[in-house]
C-alpha cells in the first residue's frame, strides 16, 4: 500500500498489515508497536480494541493512519507524531522544546524516591513533607511531575531556559494533578534561585557537540539541541550545576544527576571537586551507569 489510502473503505487488519510491512521493510525494528500506537490514536482504541475491530474502516481514518506512517518513514519518532508520551505511567504532552521522556530517566526517579523514603534527604519525610524538589532543565516536567506524583506532601520547582518548555511543563503538572504543588521559572540552571534546598535533580544535556549530528535521525533532527548539547566534552552543564548546587544545598543536601553511560568517573570527579562527598553511582536496567548522586559536605 502506498501513501494513498484510496477512496473507499478497507478492512482494518489488511491496512495494519500493509502499513506494518512498510515500516519493517524500511528497517524500523518497532514496526508492530509503532503501527499499533499510531492506528490506536486515530481510532481512539487500545491494542485490544484494534484486535476487536475487524470490520471496514472509513477512508478518512485510513488516510490518517497512512499519513502518520508516512511521517514515521520520514524519520519522525512516534512520540512526536502523537504529540505526547508516557513516563512513569503518567501522560506527558510534548513540544518542540522538550525531549521525549525516556525509560533510562526513570532510574533517576527511582533513585531519588529511594533516598527520600529512606530518610536520606535532610528535612524530608518519607512522603516528601518538608521537601522542595528542584529540577534543573525541567523540559516537559517529567522528572518533577513523576516525583511529586509519588511524594504527595512534597513541593517542586522546575527551572528551564525555554519559555516553551516551561509552558509545556506547567500543562503536564496540571494534567497529572500536581500543579498546586509545583512552580516553574525561567533561568539558567541555578542562577534564578537562591535556596537553600535539600534536593536538586537534573537530566542535563550530556552529548558532545561534535557527536550530535551523528545521532539517530529521530534524535538529531527532532530533539531540541539545547537539551542535547553538553559542550565539547559533554560535561559543561555538570560543572555549572555542581558549582551552583554546592552553594545552594543545605549541609548533607543531595544532588542527583542523570549521566551518559560512560560519564560516571568524570562526573564523580566534578562533584568531588565542587565539595560533594559520599558520591554513588546508580545503574539502569541495562546495567549502564546512569545516575550520579552526591551530598554536600
Amino acid at each position: 500500500m502506498t501513501g494513498d489510502a484510496g477512496g473507499g473503505a478497507v478492512l482494518l487488519p489488511a491496512l495494519l498489515a500493509a502499513q506494518r510491512r512498510r515500516l519493517a521493510e524500511a528497517g524500523i525494528d518497532t514496526a508492530s508497536l509503532d503501527i499499533r500506537l499510531l492506528a490506536g490514536r486515530v481510532l481512539g482504541v487500545d491494542a485490544a480494541g484494534l484486535l476487536a475491530h475487524d470490520g471496514p474502516l472509513g477512508a478518512a481514518a485510513a488516510a490518517d493512519i497512512t499519513a502518520m506512517v508516512d511521517r514515521r518513514l520520514a524519520g519522525e519518532p512516534v512520540a512526536r507524531i502523537l504529540g505526547d508520551w508516557e513516563f512513569w505511567g503518567l501522560p506527558f504532552v510534548l513540544s518542540p522544546a522538550t525531549l521525549v521522556p525516556r525509560p533510562d530517566t526513570e532510574t533517576l526517579v527511582e533513585a531519588v524516591l529511594d533516598l527520600v523514603r529512606g530518610g536520606a534527604v535532610p528535612g524530608a519525610g518519607p512522603d516528601g513533607a518538608g521537601l522542595t524538589v528542584v529540577d534543573l532543565g525541567t523540559g516537559s516536567g517529567a522528572i518533577l511531575v513523576a516525583l511529586l506524583s509519588e511524594l504527595g506532601a512534597a513541593e517542586g520547582l522546575g527551572v528551564d531556559l525555554s519559555e516553551e518548555a516551561l509552558s509545556t511543563a506547567r500543562l503536564n503538572a496540571a494534567r497529572n494533578g500536581v500543579a498546586g504543588r509545583s512552580l516553574f521559572c525561567r533561568g539558567s540552571w541555578l542562577d534564578a534561585v537562591t535556596g537553600p534546598f535539600s534536593l536538586v535533580v537534573s537530566n542535563p544535556p550530556y552529548i558532545e557537540s561534535a557527536d550530535i549530528d551523528g545521532l539517530a535521525p529521530e534524535v538529531a533532527r527532532h530533539d531540541p539541541r539545547l537539551a542535547l548539547d553538553g559542550g565539547a566534552d559533554g560535561l559543561d552543564a555538570y560543572r555549572v550545576i555542581a558549582a551552583g548546587a554546592a552553594a545552594r544545598l543545605v549541609p548533607g543536601g543531595v544532588l542527583a544527576l542523570e549521566i551518559g553511560w560512560r560519564q560516571a568517573v568524570t562526573v564523580t570527579e566534578i562533584l568531588a571537586d565542587a565539595g560533594f562527598a559520599a558520591i554513588t553511582v546508580r545503574r539502569d536496567l541495562a546495567g549502564h551507569d546512569r545516575v550520579v548522586i552526591g551530598r554536600r559536605r
